[in-house]
């Protein structure tokens, strides 16, 4: 779901402006967008209600990340216990334009992955903004 939806309180809202401020430590030319997805009907029934989504775009083609944009989504489970937002993993993707180039997910081995390769200090960059992302939440 867009950030920009899911900002309703204080303590989310300042995480949010915090993902945003890692992100741009580690690309710092990156612009964010708080409302990644488009509000017509085909679109928002493909939205996870459960996640946080912020687009990041640069401007012009990164030759180390392979990508114009890159789509952040932080998604969570609600524990039936406690009635608790548990973060369960962040997937960031990078689209050029042929649509998506690459893939990372921390749900599984925290690789990008896809048809194009990831420069392995801007990999690592993505891997350092997704540990941090963790610290926020736990």
């Amino acid at each position: 779901m867009n950030a920009s939806e899911q900002a309703t309180g204080l303590q989310l809202a300042s995480k949010i402006a915090a993902i945003v401020n890692l992100f741009k430590s580690e690309f710092p030319d990156a612009k964010a967008d708080l409302k990644p997805w488009s509000n017509d009907r085909e679109t928002l029934d493909l939205v996870d209600p459960n996640s946080i989504d912020i687009g990041f775009h640069f401007p012009g083609w990164s030759r180390r990340i392979h990508c114009r944009s890159i789509l952040v989504q932080i998604r969570f489970h609600l524990d039936p216990e406690d009635c608790q937002q548990r973060l369960i993993g962040v997937e960031t993707t990078g689209f050029n334009h042929q649509g998506e180039a690459w893939r990372l997910s921390t749900v599984e081995n925290w690789q990008c992955v896809g048809k194009y390769q990831v420069a392995a200090d801007a990999e690592e960059k993505l891997r350092s903004f997704c540990r941090q992302i963790f610290q926020l939440f736990n």
